[in-house]
């Protein structure tokens, strides 16, 4: 059941912006019906659980992607490496649907899911819910299985409307004690 949200334009634009100021690691969602693969940039991915193992990923409902993960059971979450924005631009729309396959070096596998031979690392979900809210869709996946290419870890991560990299903290904020205050201070 989808809840209908209503709230004014000056809340909207606010959310909007908060939301602009989250660093997020950027991923490429793929999965194949009967008919086609389709892949989706998306930033709002995140763990669930870790028993079982899963994420969930939000797809906007008017989408082809969306579509598609009705139909199917399983998808693939190609998490990006910092040098493969080119990959996210074409699956972010720069490059017509059905050509985008043809930037990075994609392969399938034996059930056929698209997923890039080269990201960071793959995250192989069978479909466990799909649940729709508001303009999306929120797709929780089990975790079938992991390719992890990279250690240590350098993905792309989009901030402000920008690609950034992740740089380490200072060693005071790694532990954890930056800014807290003192209880009685």
């Amino acid at each position: 059941m989808s809840a209908q949200i209503r709230c004014s334009d000056v809340v909207r634009a606010a959310f909007r912006d908060v939301m602009r100021g989250v660093a997020s690691t950027v991923t490429v969602v793929t999965a194949c019906d009967a008919r086609l693969c389709h892949g989706m940039t998306a930033t709002s991915v995140t763990s669930v659980s870790m028993d079982p193992p899963s994420l969930l990923v939000c797809v906007n409902s008017n989408t082809l992607l969306h579509d598609i993960l009705l139909a199917t059971r399983r998808f693939c979450v190609n998490i990006l490496r910092s040098s493969q924005a080119d990959i996210s631009a074409a699956f972010g729309g720069a490059v017509d649907a059905r050509s985008r396959f043809g930037t990075g070096a994609w392969a399938y596998t034996g059930d056929g899911i698209a997923y890039l031979t080269d990201a960071q690392a793959n995250v192989f979900c069978r479909k466990a819910a799909l649940v729709p809210y508001g303009s999306h869709a929120v797709v929780i996946g089990e975790v079938e299985t992991v390719d992890l290419r990279q250690a240590p870890s350098e993905p792309l991560i989009y901030q402000n409307a920008r690609y950034c990299v992740s740089v380490a903290a200072p060693a005071a904020a790694r532990s954890g004690r930056a800014g807290l205050l003192q209880r009685g201070s």
